[in-house]
């Protein structure tokens, strides 16, 4: 019997965005279109699972910190660390001040730099310390907090794969998914998300939904910035600048959801 391309794309998105066991069977253009705008349901699944392990901990009796320090983990585990791994290589490639060409070679090496590991470093920390602030005022607030960042931060990989967005390298990732997806259907997926998310923060007051849409919305700008900025230094996406993205618009939404009290 025969698939719909609707579950091909759930396929690409959970096979390619996390470690569970799902296997990709179709690699082509309109699977890999699918694939990207399943792509922030891939990321409620890893949020979920982060806000669970969070919330399971604080239960339990855990302090607030350590609650935030396993939610962290929870993407990082589920994606292999590559989100991060890619954040890194970005770094190096973005600090390094090379010609493309040249901060292209240095993103492929396997070693890390110092731009990278400081990048990294600051962006776990700034991670941890939002998780530990909203779990201290609310457990729920943190477990919504978790489920809206790994959301935003896998839309922000929906809308890098819209059209006119070109790939750095003719292989990979990055050459796989650039451009798959119509501006229009990005701007839907982007809608939608944060309809639902607006919506869920209204469990906690009208306060509460404006700054959840601020949160996600303030995390598609920051990734669109970095977005534009690696497309002019390195000519296009890469794998690794969806890594990057995707960390990016996770913390920007989380530092977002701990302001304003």
């Amino acid at each position: 019997m025969s698939t719909t391309p609707a579950f091909h794309g759930v396929r690409f998105a959970f096979g390619t965005l996390t470690v569970l066991p799902v296997r990709v069977h179709r690699w082509d253009r309109e699977a890999a279109r699918g694939g990207m705008l399943c792509a922030p349901l891939a990321g409620l699944v890893v949020g979920a699972s982060a806000a669970g392990l969070g919330l399971l901990l604080l239960f339990l009796g855990a302090a607030p910190l350590l609650a935030a320090v396993a939610t962290a983990a929870v993407p990082a585990a589920l994606t292999r660390g590559l989100h991060l791994d890619g954040l890194a290589d970005t770094a190096d490639g973005l600090g390094s001040g090379k010609p493309a060409d040249e901060a292209l070679r240095i993103m492929k090496q396997s070693d890390i730099g110092p731009f990278g590991v400081l990048t990294v470093v600051f962006v776990l920390l700034a991670q941890v310390a939002a998780l530990a602030q909203l779990y201290s005022g609310s457990w729920a607030r943190g477990a919504l907090a978790a489920a809206v960042a790994a959301t935003a931060a896998r839309l922000a990989l929906t809308l890098a794969a819209r059209g006119g967005v070109p790939a750095a390298r003719p292989e990979g990732l990055g050459a796989a998914v650039a451009g798959v997806v119509p501006a229009g259907a990005a701007a839907g997926a982007a809608v939608a998300v944060t309809v639902v998310a607006t919506a869920c923060g209204a469990v906690f007051g009208p306060y509460g939904a404006v700054r959840t849409a601020v949160a996600v919305l303030a995390a598609l700008a920051a990734a669109d910035l970095l977005l534009r900025h690696c497309v002019r230094r390195f000519g296009g996406v890469t794998g690794d600048v969806f890594g990057a993205l995707a960390e990016t618009s996770a913390t920007v939404a989380l530092v977002a959801l701990t302001l304003g009290g």
